[in-house]
């Protein structure tokens, strides 16, 4: 399972979109089935602004489903198709 830690970023959203995009591009050609994305527990900020970006309708074409982590606040796993 691929794995992206987006704690050392965490403070520019124009470095995060970057990232979860490249992540999320890459993921989904090199066929994986299951992805996730670290944010940290926090205040949940991060991992809200992941979600609207996974939420647009450019990235929503190469996921499946995205959900937050039951056993984990602080990560997002996202299924492919």
């Amino acid at each position: 399972m691929r794995s992206l830690d987006l704690h050392p970023i965490f403070r520019n959203n124009r470095d995060i979109d970057q990232a979860v995009r490249s992540f999320v591009f890459n993921a989904h050609s090199s066929g994986e089935t299951v992805a996730e994305i670290i944010t940290g527990k926090g205040s949940q900020r991060l991992m809200t602004h992941v979600l609207a970006y996974l939420g647009q309708r450019h990235m929503r074409r190469f996921y499946r489903q995205v959900k937050k982590d039951p056993a984990n606040a602080g990560r997002i796993v996202i299924h492919f198709t």
